[in-house]
């Protein structure tokens, strides 16, 4: 599987997980649940700021952010609907770089000042361990108040995508 292929499948599979957990935070009560769903929608909007600041390092632009969250938290539809468009924005530009591109160093500055450089292929999972490292925190907080997270892993999403991949295989000798 080339690099491009797998962070293909990684990126429709974030998009996949951050649209099942915002939809999860849209349904949560305000009044009854309110410290923790400003917390969770603080998470998911820091996931949405730091994939906005890669965004722009990777295409070169500013970003405009002097931090990895914004003062404001927004509304689960309205950050639903920004995720999503920063979800296609990574696809998409995905789709503009050949292998080769992806081995590409990208200079670029922290919003604390520090200088950094990932290649490309660097950035790109790092937005997606990222995002995954923050979705489980938002599952801890829903666990927290009863309510369960909606199941966010690779192997569900490859499963519900491809129902095919439930059907029996035969195993390999080395897994027999």
């Amino acid at each position: 599987m080339s690099a491009s292929t797998l962070l293909r499948s990684l990126l429709v599979y974030q998009a996949w997980a951050n649209d099942e957990l915002l939809e999860k935070l849209a349904s949560l009560d305000r009044h009854r649940h309110e410290k923790e769903r400003h917390a969770a929608l603080r998470l998911m909007n820091h996931i949405h700021v730091v994939s906005r600041i890669f965004a722009a390092h990777l295409a070169g632009t500013a970003h405009g952010y002097a931090s990895d969250n914004t003062e404001e938290t927004p509304e689960p539809a309205e950050l639903r609907a920004a995720v999503a468009a920063g979800d296609r924005w990574y696809l998409d530009y995905l789709e503009t770089l050949g292998e080769h591109r992806l081995l590409e160093p990208v200079a670029f500055t922290f919003t604390d000042g520090d200088k950094g450089c990932m290649t490309r292929q660097e950035m790109l999972t790092h937005v997606v361990l990222h995002g995954g490292y923050h979705r489980g925190e938002v599952g801890r907080i829903l666990a927290g108040i009863a309510v369960s997270p909606p199941w966010d892993t690779y192997a569900v999403h490859l499963h519900r995508a491809d129902p095919s991949r439930r059907m029996h295989v035969e195993r390999s000798p080395v897994e027999a």
